[in-house]
């Protein structure tokens, strides 16, 4: 009788082992694919930023023949392209993008004073082209941020934070904009 006793005591406490191995391990597996989404996610920010980067360009080339007297202004945006080119981490990122946003804002709204640049047909496809890519850069932050979040609440909640904190599973940074840039898209409409 004393043999079968400890038998069954050995078989459950070998089913409870068990158990708790199999949750650690689905614990740890849904930090892993949380991080991992969190990394695409992000990465799918970063393409549309560089096609975003890939406009750039063009706008102030185009716009420079019209705007003789407006060096200061392409330069500038010329400048914060090249920031948020150069930006590492999401923190600096929002912050070069937020810069970014606020030079092609000023370069649109001098533009608007010169109409021959505001009817030339391939300012007209720029504007077409950055304003697509300014609507997919809001969808992949919105993507992007709900990723974090979905992450960072596995990080903190009980019990998978005391497996994030031995395994160094870290909190990711929202892709947060400046509140009075991000309220407002960036106006690029130049119709007649």
């Amino acid at each position: 009788m004393i043999f079968l006793l400890a038998n069954t005591a050995l078989y459950v406490a070998l089913g409870v082992i068990v158990l708790l191995v199999v949750f650690v391990i689905a614990l740890y597996n849904g930090l892993v694919s949380g991080r991992n989404e969190v990394k695409n996610a992000w990465s799918q920010v970063d393409v549309q930023l560089k096609r975003r980067y890939d406009l750039i360009p063009n706008l102030v080339e185009t716009a420079k023949g019209y705007l003789k007297h407006e060096r200061e202004t392409l330069e500038a945006v010329t400048k914060a392209r090249q920031m948020a080119i150069d930006a590492k981490g999401v923190e600096e990122h929002a912050r070069a993008e937020n810069m970014l946003t606020s030079t092609l804002r000023s370069l649109f709204a001098v533009a608007e004073n010169y109409p021959e640049l505001k009817a030339n047909t391939t300012m007209l496809q720029l504007q077409e082209e950055l304003t697509t890519t300014e609507n997919r850069i809001g969808f992949a932050r919105q993507s992007y941020n709900d990723s974090v979040l979905r992450y960072n609440n596995k990080v903190e909640q009980f019990p998978s934070n005391l497996l994030a904190g031995t395994f160094g599973f870290d909190k990711s940074e929202f892709f947060e904009l400046d509140d009075a840039v991000a309220r407002e898209p960036v106006k690029v409409d130049f119709g007649s």
